[in-house]
């Protein structure tokens, strides 16, 4: 399972708000930033609304699996969605300027923009919440237990070689 490369967690979260501060993108900092951080596919992420958002938990069922699944928004979802107060809670989060919601292309295309490398897809955002979840629970077994359920993988052989470790 090659594919999509993980990215920088810190050097991701920094461009992320980067785009939210300076107005360059707004809508995909955030999209960086929840992609990073909460470790959703592109297909369940995209699908978020600014009062999802704004609350400290909400419950979802994954598209792919069907599955149901709780998300807590954390500080970094918290300190980017202060920039988007007066947003109507309602709306997706993640749309264009034109205001249509992001299709998973149109954000691989602005992956590759914003972050250089090969492999670079939606999915590097998947892999980079992977990854700092294991580097912060120190490369532990129990890390790769915790991802391969969360990832609803069947083994954490399979979650391993998802993590390129």
């Amino acid at each position: 399972m090659t594919g999509s490369t993980y990215l920088d967690f810190d050097a991701a979260q920094g461009k992320g708000m980067k785009l939210i501060r300076s107005g360059e993108n707004p809508n995909f900092g955030l999209l960086i930033i929840c992609g990073i951080n909460l470790g959703m596919r592109i297909s369940d992420l995209l699908q978020l609304t600014y009062g999802d958002l704004r609350q400290a938990e909400i419950n979802i069922k994954e598209k792919k699996t069907g599955k149901p699944r709780t998300l807590t928004m954390n500080d970094n979802i918290q300190q980017a969605m202060q920039y988007f107060a007066n947003e109507n809670p309602n709306f997706k989060a993640f749309r264009s300027q034109k205001g249509s919601s992001y299709s998973t292309q149109h954000v691989n295309r602005l992956m590759k923009q914003y972050f250089s490398g090969k492999d670079i897809s939606s999915h590097s955002l998947r892999k980079t919440f992977g990854r700092r979840v294991w580097n912060n629970y120190g490369q532990s077994e129990n890390a790769l237990m915790y991802l391969c359920e969360l990832f609803n993988h069947t083994s954490n052989g399979l979650t391993r070689k998802y993590l390129g470790i």
